[in-house]
């Protein structure tokens, strides 16, 4: 299946437009069911897509390399931790899920508790997971709008993430999202704790400021 070429039948139903970097296509019902999104990630790794509940595929290019730098410190302090506690399993940038309401989506990372991944089947772990992690980050790229990156932390919520966190550069500002509770809004701040969610798990952000 080729991205940029779908069947003229698919061009005729799918009214695409951009948003800033990010190429929006109203997928005709049924084109990505079941296993073809993911067959058609497999089949354009030089892509980052995800599919919304409603059917609408995103298409980004690769991150840039200072995203990818930011993105690359925080799945490492999240891995170490995981190491030492050893409560769950973490998920780098490139992992895809599919949400309880249908969304398939990579957070840039994200952590599930063990027990939680050891009883989904061998087969769907292998793919885009149908679960949604227990934690979640974005961090927000020149490019990215924040609106969209709110809205897509309100999705993880809704779907299950018991935490998560929107972490902004640009403004040096960290959103944290919890299940029932307001938004908290934390202003240039040198850490952030996953307490209690994930015991023990404090970020460093100087290094992301930095960046």
């Amino acid at each position: 299946m080729a991205i940029l070429e779908p069947p003229p039948s698919a061009q005729r139903q799918q009214g695409g437009e951009w948003q800033e970097n990010r190429l929006l296509l109203n997928a005709p019902p049924g084109l990505l069911a079941g296993d073809r999104f993911f067959e058609l990630c497999q089949a354009n790794p030089a892509l980052r897509m995800e599919l919304t509940a409603t059917g609408r595929l995103i298409i980004m290019p690769p991150e840039g390399a200072e995203s990818g730098h930011r993105n690359a410190d925080v799945t490492i302090d999240l891995g170490l931790w995981n190491r030492h506690v050893k409560t769950g399993i973490v998920f780098g940038s490139s992992t895809g899920f599919t949400l309880p309401d249908g969304t398939q989506c990579s957070p840039d990372a994200s952590w599930i508790e063990k027990s939680r991944w050891e009883v989904l089947d061998p087969v769907d772990r292998k793919k885009f997971a149908h679960i949604c992690p227990d934690f979640v980050v974005e961090l927000r790229s020149e490019t990215d709008r924040l609106p969209v990156l709110q809205d897509k932390m309100r999705e993880y919520i809704a779907n299950g993430a018991r935490l998560g966190w929107l972490i902004d550069p640009q403004s040096q500002r960290v959103e944290v999202y919890r299940p029932g509770q307001d938004v908290r809004v934390l202003e240039n701040p040198q850490t952030v704790s996953g307490d209690p969610e994930l015991p023990g798990f404090v970020l460093n952000l100087e290094p992301i400021w930095q960046t």
